[in-house]
């Protein structure tokens, strides 16, 4: 026999849920994998195969059986296991005895912490045979699945019924009986193309023989690039060009076996309606493939994939196009409504919708944030008389029988209708922009007006929340509120907007008025966006003490803070800034631990020592220069200019007593330090780069 086999297992079921096949796919390689390596069974590449109605795997020159392995046993101590005589002791003959030998067969170990008995046993490898069954149990009941069915009279449970079980190593079966299926060299092929079953006489010929024979491409990311390239070809010959979005994707690759692409149409006066809602009931709904022509602009085709290769494919895309026109005509439908009446029409009825009971309806939240978003407009610049109409505008689409039915239309929705009723275009596309960033990734507001509005949102949300004592905690947050702050610091950072983020909450928390219950609010806030602010910059390479060391000394915005970051990062490379650094941390130390009342400014007449001497004309000197600099926000060269108090500060701590007796002197001299300490906290405290 050879000492290595490809093997196969393939565990066939009925249709697995679309949008997890990938995962659990990728799921059940990790923990194979696991498996094989933890029983020590060596193997080649492993290929993942998931379709439908099966999930599967191929391991390339699996070893047949473990290796052989030596374990040493170990046993009481030299020292306890004989007598003063030399005669072994109970604890050594019942070692001896455990091992199946005589004392004088054991050998000694020794170890740093002393000698003891020992016994190496060599244990035979098992078989993979013997191994492979538990493997694969213990790999599908780790499998990610949140509910798990039972069918017929089994006990089994799995996402899905079982049918069959594909198990061989080699050219042989693995015997066993997994989820009440047992183990066999057959699978099935397509569902009507090829139903019966297929003989695998080998792991390699799986895949190709499931093709050929079976009409099923087993391979995810093969199947997926064969929908790929016949998406593109038939938009091709239509003139577009389609939509292939990578989620959607993923999910059609999951829902057939054997795609093939149809080409179906409708009534191009459904075009009149926003394309936004046709594209995503065609996406959503029914999975095609919407096509646009060389404008962008959406065309009255789209594509579905079906899941079997027939002499008839006129009849599925007439089946198509009759299920797709009755959504499109409800959502024309929708449209026409919404038409009869303006968004400022739907203001009042905002009353009846509850935000959060204890902040109010939607109409309260919506006068917050047009009250909060025009004072952003008076930091950022915007128009402040567009930026209210916006915001209370903001929410009227809600109301609309078109977001009514497509909830994802919120905010496009409201920039349609805006623009049907004659608003200023940019108050129209704030509507749209006061929801974004919806996600991680998403773009982001690009107008004045959008850019308060949804700052405005996102504050009011986050302070309002917080205020409630209900801030997120583990994975609940049913507010998205760390969604909502890691929008709020990409816009800003982004835009590069200079607002005061201490102000912005102090004017969030004075709209929110009496509804903030939480004394401590605006600082558990602040909080929660410095935590994501940390966790977004260290992403990008900043160090937790470079962020604590500029967070410290709590700069008055976002921009300030990644500029004092950036200085911090240039001197950090200065050969003067790991001795600064400590001397800082030093001098930290001193001042907390004194009682001393310590004046403000140094008295010069006080100075005896040369090296304190030395040190404050220095200081006298840097301040000046460093003070304009720090003006100017040139915080790279201020800390480059206070570099050159190394030599005077390490010949002040070698020379100069701080903690002498005289108090007055003391003082002073801790005043000294107190002043040199200030002059680095103007940019940051660099004390806390050290360890």
């Amino acid at each position: 026999m050879s000492a290595s086999q490809d093997m196969i297992f393939e565990l066939g079921t009925e249709e697995l849920p679309p949008v997890a096949l990938k995962k659990l796919s990728n799921a059940l390689e990790k923990e194979f994998l696991a498996g094989l390596d933890n029983a020590g069974l060596e193997h080649g590449d492993i290929i993942s195969y998931a379709a439908p109605r099966r999930l599967a795997l191929l391991v390339e020159n699996l070893a047949t059986r473990q290796p052989d392995r030596k374990i040493e046993k170990r046993g009481p101590a030299v020292q306890a296991a004989f007598d003063s005589d030399g005669n072994p002791s109970k604890a050594a003959e019942g070692f001896a005895r455990s091992c199946g030998v005589g004392v004088e067969e054991l050998s000694r170990l020794k170890t740093d912490k002393g000698e003891w008995l020992a016994y190496q046993i060599e244990e035979k490898g098992k078989a993979a045979a013997e191994l492979l069954p538990e493997i694969a149990e213990t790999a599908l009941a780790r499998l990610p699945i949140p509910k798990r069915m039972r069918w017929g009279r089994s006990e089994a449970q799995f996402v899905r019924p079982v049918h069959w079980l594909l198990f061989l190593h080699g050219e042989d079966v693995v015997p066993c009986t997994l989820l009440d299926a047992p183990a066999g060299a057959e699978s099935y092929g397509h569902r009507f193309h090829h139903p019966e079953a297929i003989s695998i006489h080998t792991p390699a010929e799986y895949a190709d023989k499931l093709e050929s024979v079976g009409k099923v491409i087993a391979h995810f990311e093969t199947r997926r690039d064969n929908i790929r390239a016949q998406v593109e070809k038939v938009a091709e010959t239509l003139g577009g060009q389609a939509d292939i979005d990578p989620a959607l994707l993923d999910e059609v690759t999951a829902l057939n076996e054997w795609p093939v692409a149809i080409t179906g149409s409708f009534e191009e006066r459904f075009l009149e309606v926003p394309a936004e809602a046709l594209i995503l009931t065609m996406k959503k709904n029914q999975k095609y493939f919407p096509l646009f022509d060389e404008q962008g602009r959406l065309m009255n085709h789209f594509i579905t994939i079906a899941n079997i290769d027939s002499p008839k494919p006129e009849v599925i895309a007439e089946g198509n196009e009759r299920v797709i026109r009755p959504r499109l005509a409800d959502a024309m439908f929708f449209w026409e409504q919404d038409g009869k009446q303006k968004l400022e029409n739907h203001i009042e009825s905002l009353k009846s919708v509850v935000f959060q009971k204890d902040l109010g309806s939607m109409f309260d939240k919506t006068r917050r944030v047009a009250a909060l978003s025009t004072w952003i407009a008076g930091q950022t610049g915007a128009d402040q008389t567009l930026v209210e109409r916006a915001a209370m505008l903001s929410r009227c689409d809600l109301m609309t029988d078109m977001v009514g039915e497509f909830a994802d239309m919120q905010g496009i929705m409201g920039r349609y209708q805006a623009q049907r009723d004659g608003e200023p275009e940019e108050v129209a596309t704030a509507l749209e922009e006061f929801y974004l960033p919806r996600y991680s990734g998403d773009r982001l507001p690009a107008t004045p007006t959008g850019i308060a509005l949804s700052l405005a949102e996102k504050t009011d949300t986050l302070m309002g929340i917080f205020g409630i004592g209900m801030k997120p905690t583990g994975d609940k947050d049913p507010f998205a509120l760390r969604r909502s702050a890691l929008g709020l610091l990409r816009i800003v950072r982004e835009h590069s907007l200079t607002l005061n983020v201490d102000e912005l909450l102090q004017q969030a928390e004075n709209t929110l008025g009496t509804l903030i219950k939480e004394p401590d609010a605006k600082d558990q806030v602040r909080q929660f966006l410095m935590d994501r602010l940390r966790v977004l910059l260290g992403d990008e390479g900043v160090g937790s003490q470079l962020f604590e060391a500029v967070a410290a000394v709590n700069p008055g915005h976002i921009p300030d803070l990644e500029a004092r970051i950036q200085a911090v990062r240039h001197f950090q490379e200065l050969p003067e800034a790991e001795s600064l650094a400590a001397a800082n941390k030093r001098i930290r130390n001193i001042l907390r631990k004194s009682n001393d009342a310590i004046p403000e400014t140094v008295d010069a007449s006080l100075l005896q020592e040369a090296a304190e001497k030395a040190l404050y004309q220095i200081l006298q000197s840097l301040e000046a220069k460093v003070s304009p600099l720090i003006a100017q926000s040139e915080y790279t060269q201020a800390l480059k200019t206070l570099s050159e108090l190394r030599e005077p500060v390490d010949r002040f701590f070698n020379d100069v007593m701080v903690n002498v007796d005289d108090p007055t002197l003391r003082a002073n001299r801790l005043a000294l330090l107190q002043s040199l300490a200030g002059l680095f906290l103007q940019v940051a405290d660099i004390s806390a780069l050290q360890q």
